[in-house]
């Protein structure tokens, strides 16, 4: 939803600018291009790779573009640290690259064989082998039910602590292929539009990176920073995320902090949903600091 966030944002030469989920730069490339010359733009990611390609790729803007890595959740910190006291627009891009899905090594995609991994951060301690391997059964159904709205999350839960006392479940592809045999054959396809492990990933992943968790409090502290009518644009790809930032917003609306810019989120356009399948569960909400 590029156009979008590009649109809502309002921008203009010599704006601050933050991408709290810089991602490999996509959305900066395009805010660069239109807050330079003058402008400057404060990327954060957890992901030093990200990091590493965005700097690469957004080398001809020189100075303009500063690159920080942390979890969004410490944006207040950075942007201290860099002698920040308000900017003009934050964007927040939330869940997985196409980069990240794409190396097997990530341990992000059940489609390809590769170590259950998941952390966005790689200096971080916990990743999905220790959760998988090591939370109690009643444990693993409740985080599928919660993070990943997965129907079937106490037969998954069961047979997964079944297998692992065989072996630790340590690829992406065990993990994959239990959750397939935990749900009931005739509902494998007529249930899921969607593969059967992709809730069961989701969630995982969710917790490894205490996505939820952060969330709001990373909203929160984006608010504080804002100028007067700057906007920040939060882009969600599942319910649980836009369910998230919908009661941040009405709370800081509430408090007479925001004007809530989009009461129903907007949704990607067919054209961009065929050109990115990926996109057609994107919401994007706006607000406007008051």
């Amino acid at each position: 939803m590029l156009n979008e966030v590009l649109e809502y944002l309002n921008l203009k030469p010599g704006q601050v600018i933050v991408d709290a989920t810089m991602g490999t730069g996509g959305h900066s490339q395009a805010i660069l291009e239109k807050i330079t010359p003058g402008g400057r733009l404060i990327g954060i990611d957890r992901d030093r790779e990200s990091l590493e390609i965005c700097k690469k790729r957004l080398a001809d803007f020189g100075s303009a573009c500063e690159f920080v890595h942390a979890n969004f959740t410490q944006l207040d910190t950075a942007l201290e640290n860099l002698g920040i006291q308000k900017v003009d627009g934050i964007i927040f891009d939330l869940g997985i690259s196409s980069f990240q899905l794409s190396d097997p090594e990530r341990g992000f995609s059940f489609q390809e064989e590769g170590p259950l991994d998941m952390r966005m951060d790689r200096d971080s301690y916990i990743s999905a082998y220790d959760l998988v391997n090591n939370l109690t059964q009643e444990e693993i159904s409740h985080l599928l039910r919660d993070f990943g709205q997965e129907r079937w999350h106490n037969r998954i839960a069961h047979l997964l602590v079944e297998e692992r006392e065989k072996h630790p479940i340590a690829t992406t592809q065990e993990l994959s292929e239990i959750v397939v045999r935990s749900i009931p054959a005739r509902f494998r396809h007529r249930h899921y539009r969607i593969h059967p492990a992709t809730r069961t990933f989701q969630a995982v992943r969710i917790a490894v990176n205490r996505e939820l968790e952060i969330l709001e409090s990373a909203v929160n502290k984006a608010i504080e920073f804002l100028n007067i009518n700057a906007r920040i644009c939060v882009i969600s790809f599942h319910s649980l995320e836009d369910r998230v930032i919908k009661f941040a917003f009405r709370k800081a609306s509430a408090e007479n902090r925001i004007e809530i810019i989009t009461p129903k989120p907007l949704t990607a356009a067919l054209s961009e949903v065929r050109a990115n399948p990926s996109s057609r569960s994107s919401k994007l909400r706006v607000a406007e600091r008051l």
